[in-house]
């Protein structure tokens, strides 16, 4: 479709409208919410598929081209949006104009997991989706990595957690709803060890050999891991802080261990 053939949608109470609010306030469990012309150019170099691309009639001009690549490569519908209904569909207080409805790509299995990832990033009762699209943005630049969430963990396609990833959620392996006991079985299956960080880890992570297939196990950021699921580790590494500081965020102390392991496959 053409862009100057879309109609201008000018009701809150539009069936589209309301399908693309449900899916930004995860009502929509098949669908994902992508927001900003950024994320947008990122969706649109992965393999995800778009169903639905929302314009604000007031940004049609200056995001032309964008939606145009959009409605050809993918295939897309195009709707024109009023502005001041778009404002309410939008997650941001500065909407740049354009919100994609895209699906979400299918559960994986960590049975599926056989081979590519030299980093596993295990994140266990991580609410905050924020900290979740960080770690993935970290664990891809550290890559080639995957990413393993547990129950109750936030989920890592939610609007949040796709702009703090920066595109890089497109892009990584991701297996949700995955139980502990289930990762730490399957990572003793293919031979993968499973390193925790801990305030008081046996070792400093420096100190750690941290080549090879490694599964990384972090814990939320307000309790960490249990005493009873750190002594499932073969190893937990500490990371240094001057006294005082009670501990990192997350998505820090993911970057840390991540990019030590990278360095040290890469320079020994």
């Amino acid at each position: 479709m053409k862009i100057t053939e879309s109609p201008v949608i000018a009701s809150k109470d539009n069936p589209r409208v309301k399908l693309v609010r449900s899916a930004r306030d995860s009502r929509n469990k098949s669908a994902i919410f992508v927001e900003g012309a950024r994320l947008t150019s990122e969706l649109l170099k992965s393999e995800i598929k778009v169903t639905t691309v929302f314009v604000s009639d007031d940004s049609v001009e200056k995001l032309g081209t964008l939606v145009s690549e959009l409605a050809s490569a993918k295939e897309a519908d195009v709707l024109i949006v009023a502005s001041k209904i778009f404002a309410s569909i939008t997650d941001t207080d500065n909407s740049q104009g354009i919100v994609v409805l895209a699906e979400r790509p299918q559960m994986r299995s960590i049975d599926e997991l056989t081979v590519g990832a030299e980093t596993i990033v295990y994140l266990s009762q991580v609410n905050n989706p924020s900290n979740i699209g960080a770690v993935i943005r970290t664990a891809e630049a550290a890559g080639p990595a995957a990413l393993v969430t547990s129950p109750r963990s936030a989920d890592a396609f939610s609007p949040k957690s796709l702009r703090a990833s920066m595109g890089s959620a497109f892009r990584m392996p991701i297996y949700p709803e995955v139980k502990m006991g289930d990762a730490i079985a399957f990572a003793r299956s293919h031979g993968i060890r499973t390193l925790a960080a801990d305030i008081n880890g046996e070792q400093c992570y420096t100190k750690a050999d941290l080549r090879g297939r490694t599964m990384f196990v972090f814990g939320s950021e307000a309790h960490g891991l249990e005493d009873r699921e750190l002594e499932l580790m073969d190893e937990t590494v500490r990371i240094e802080m001057e006294s005082g500081v009670e501990s990192l965020n997350l998505a820090v102390s993911a970057g840390i261990l991540l990019f030590e392991a990278k360095r040290q496959r890469e320079c020994s």
